[in-house]
């Protein structure tokens, strides 16, 4: 990118606080911390920190790169963060949380920096369900142009085939709104292209009236492992859609937040949520119960307001490096494999190793199409690694040989919102080759000065 004045980079941050009304922080500044991720494991060191408030903020920080050469990311939470440099300036939307529900409509209008958490809060006293992910800690914009893979996945499909609309700044500086009558191309690129198109300032979703369901996690010891998981596979086999489950190999530390029973030693975890007859959700889940003792049991009829309560996952600020393979099946073999690498005795490094059901409604074309691919998966395949300096290769390279055990079930594919990084052949695992053309093409469309084009982004390649 070429810079069309004669200021340096340094004296032309100085002048950033005039295009917007908002605080701006640069390199030990006050606010400047507010740049590190909740996965601290990325290292994120941006040329300034603009403290958004408006979407007004957002555009004049894009505009303003745009003369000036800098490239522009976006971070609410930073769940899903990958390195950032000095080249770049961090629009943090944080303050953007605003969320407005509307009963009569089933709707919610959700500010950019807002986390499911909110939206929780403010939709379930309705009898509404907001179609969040596992955490609801994580922030509703980057989940949903991910696609978002919830804990009801099977029975509502993706979470951003719910979404209504759109306002988003665009890398030249506009703010649009985005539909599916109005700029349908945006509206397409937005659900699964991450932040390719642009910064998304609001948008708005459907609720759906989902005010209780059967779910929790039963929680087996790690001697168990062999005869759960595979007994868990084959359950799975005839489950309908309105059931969702996940199994899980753990080895959580002892931390504020883990039951003692689960801390310091290898556990395995079913999680599970029915909705529609609870009845024949806890009938359903019984042959789960016989399989072996468990060491706790959680699953009862929850408000959905307790969603969270599911995965249990992490909720204070750590650093962690991820891995995912998509499976066609889960045959007995696929279950052995990962046993020998990530069971008992293995040796293995990963906090979790993580098997979700996928297929049902996810697997449907929604009304509206979008840039989400890989629909067709039967399972995903997730490890979570704390990356500690001491361990973080010896994770990364762990979690590479899961992947390669379970290599002959495997689609060779990925989620946007699942093991972000920076490696070149990432896209072509998460996209098709038309979505990638038509991504790339829309991004030089929006983006002629590839001020955005940073991050997970989708870019034409050029010679």
């Amino acid at each position: 990118m070429t810079v069309p004045t004669e200021l340096t980079h340094d004296d032309a941050l100085q002048t950033l606080r005039a295009h917007v009304t908002t605080h701006v922080a640069l390199p030990g500044e006050p606010g400047y911390e507010r740049c590190v991720p909740w996965n601290v494991a990325a290292a994120v060191t941006p040329a300034a920190v603009v403290l958004a408030t408006t979407p007004e903020d957002v555009a004049g920080t894009v505009r303003f790169a745009a003369a000036h050469g800098f490239t522009v990311t976006v971070q609410a939470t930073g769940h899903g963060a990958v390195g950032i440099g000095p080249r770049t300036i961090l629009v943090q939307t944080s303050a953007m949380k605003h969320c407005t529900v509307d009963p009569r409509a089933r709707t919610a209008r959700v500010g950019a920096g807002a986390r499911w958490q909110d939206v929780l809060d403010a939709a379930t006293p309705h009898g509404l369900a907001p179609l969040c992910g596992s955490a609801p800690g994580v922030g509703v914009v980057g989940f949903l142009t991910g696609g978002g893979i919830g804990p009801l996945v099977r029975t509502v499909g993706a979470s951003s085939d719910h979404v209504r609309g759109f306002e988003v700044v665009t890398g030249d500086g506009r703010l649009l709104r985005a539909t599916p009558e109005c700029n349908a191309d945006l509206f397409w690129g937005l659900r699964g292209g991450k932040a390719t198109l642009g910064i998304v300032t609001s948008v708005e979703i459907d609720l759906l009236p989902i005010a209780e369901f059967y779910g929790g996690a039963l929680f087996f010891d790690g001697s168990d492992a062999a005869a759960v998981l595979r007994a868990w596979a084959s359950w799975c086999v005839d489950l309908p859609e309105t059931v969702n489950t996940s199994i899980a190999i753990q080895q959580l530390p002892p931390l504020p937040g883990v039951p003692e029973a689960l801390a310091g030693r290898m556990t395995v975890a079913v999680r599970y949520t029915a909705v529609g007859d609870l009845a024949e959700g806890e009938r359903l889940l019984a042959p789960m119960r016989a399989v072996a003792s468990s060491l706790l049991d959680t699953v009862a009829v929850m408000a959905y307001a307790a969603i969270g309560a599911v995965h249990g996952d992490p909720v204070d600020p750590m650093p962690v490096t991820e891995n995912q393979a998509l499976l066609s099946s889960l045959p007995i073999e696929a279950v052995d494999a990962l046993l020998a690498v990530a069971g008992p005795g293995s040796g293995s490094p990963q906090a979790i190793v993580e098997l979700r059901m996928l297929g049902g409604a996810l697997a449907r074309e929604p009304r509206h199409r979008s840039a989400f691919c890989r629909r067709d998966a039967a399972f995903s395949l997730l490890t979570i690694g704390v990356a500690a300096p001491a361990i973080a290769a010896t994770v990364v390279e762990h979690a590479g040989a899961v992947a390669s055990a379970v290599a002959p079930w495997a689609t060779g594919e990925q989620m946007p919102n699942f093991a972000p990084s920076y490696d070149p052949a990432r896209p072509a695992r998460v996209y098709t080759e038309d979505t990638l053309h038509w991504l790339a093409a829309l991004a030089d469309r929006y983006d002629p000065a590839g001020v955005l084009a940073t991050g997970q982004v989708i870019r034409t390649v050029r010679g």
